[in-house]
């Protein structure tokens, strides 16, 4: 089967879905890998280490017109027209809110599989790039911060006094939350953390960060999977009270707060922004979805009453070189998994092909897409 690695064209996308070092494994396993000339090149992969490792290198049709194609991003309306009839994508897709994308993939008849559905099960471990490059994001958000913040982030004992350590407030301890706390514990901040999730709890002071605990009843905020869910409107009061009383002391605020499928909740409104000390800084991980802040304004960094607030997308992207690496062990994991001896095998009774399958032969078969498209 011949594999198809075009370059990524969404906008400051910088990230490659196979880097030159799985290629050997990928060629070595029966497939032929066709990587578009210029692919690797914003993550500093040049097209001769692609050559080297038994890559051929071709244009973006022959790329993306390839039997199975892999990529990072979900493809733009015109990349979906250029795919092959019938043929298999593993990418970041968002089905859930995507009904354009996966209309066109029904069209196409495309068998599309998205990273961002890999069940949480322990085999799956090796394919899960949400958290891969979740960790990236909740790293780069505390350097971002650091960098954003006119204060020092340890305590300094020094000859013209004692600096106090700046205090960070993480909103959500999932994977970007848990490597953001733990950031910012390395870089000498002190570390508070809230999730609506109590399991949590453990992780987060492992970490060295003190957990703010409320009671939001007898399920807490946990959905399926581990993933957090959408809370009633007395248990989001709670969280919103809470939240206040902690970001008005915050040198920093780190949000990374997601329900899958839907818009981001507010955790920090505009009158708790109006609260913090003017110099602070929000990094929210969550803009791409509308945000965890009510004043985020996606993809652009802002000051409001003072207060920086970074709405940025996509930064594992910035950490190009080992976003790439992480995401190509992921897809090339999965892609063992739905392959043998060359050839596509799937099997829809295993969990982690079923789950991860968001479109085949002309239909939606995941159910969760099935619902958002139906209810739609």
């Amino acid at each position: 089967m011949k594999v198809g690695v075009p370059r990524e064209r969404a906008p400051g996308e910088r990230r490659v879905a196979v880097v030159p070092e799985a290629v050997g494994r990928l060629v070595k396993s029966g497939l032929a890998i066709a990587v578009e000339r210029e692919a690797g090149m914003g993550a500093f992969f040049d097209d001769e280490a692609y050559r080297a490792a038994g890559a051929e290198l071709v244009d973006a049709d022959q790329a993306l017109g390839a039997e199975c194609v892999l990529k990072v991003r979900k493809p733009s309306p015109e990349e979906a027209q250029g795919l092959q009839e019938g043929g298999v994508l593993i990418a970041t897709l968002q089905p859930l809110s995507n009904p354009d994308l996966i209309r066109a993939l029904c069209a196409k008849r495309t068998t599309g599989f998205s990273m961002d559905a890999i069940p949480r099960v322990t085999r799956a471990q090796p394919m899960d790039s949400l958290s891969s490059q979740s960790n990236i994001a909740g790293y780069k958000a505390v350097l971002l911060a650091a960098n954003s913040l006119p204060r020092f982030f340890p305590m300094l004992t020094t000859a013209a006094g004692t600096v106090t350590p700046a205090r960070v407030l993480v909103l959500g301890a999932g994977v970007a939350g848990l490597q953001a706390i733990a950031t910012a514990r390395r870089l000498g901040a002190v570390v508070e953390a809230f999730d609506t999730r109590p399991v949590v709890k453990e992780q987060v002071e492992s970490l060295g960060g003190r957990f703010l605990a409320i009671d939001l009843g007898e399920a807490g905020g946990e959905g399926a999977g581990g993933y957090a869910k959408e809370l009633s409107d007395e248990a989001h009061r709670k969280e919103q009270e809470l939240v206040a009383a902690h970001v008005k002391d915050a040198d920093a605020v780190i949000t990374t707060a997601l329900v899958p499928g839907r818009r981001a909740p507010i955790l920090v409104t505009a009158d708790m922004v109006r609260s913090m000390k003017r110099g602070s800084v929000i990094v929210d991980l969550a803009a791409e979805m509308g945000g965890n802040c009510e004043l985020t304004e996606p993809g652009r960094a802002v000051s409001k009453d003072g207060i920086t607030i970074h709405g940025e997308l996509d930064l594992p992207s910035t950490v190009a070189v080992h976003a790439s690496q992480l995401y190509s062990r992921n897809v090339s994991s999965f892609l063992a998994h739905i392959t043998k001896d060359g050839e596509l095998k799937l099997d829809f009774e295993d969990e982690i092909t079923k789950g991860t399958c968001i479109t085949h032969e002309g239909k939606i078969v995941h159910g969760p897409t099935r619902a958002a498209m139906e209810s739609a």
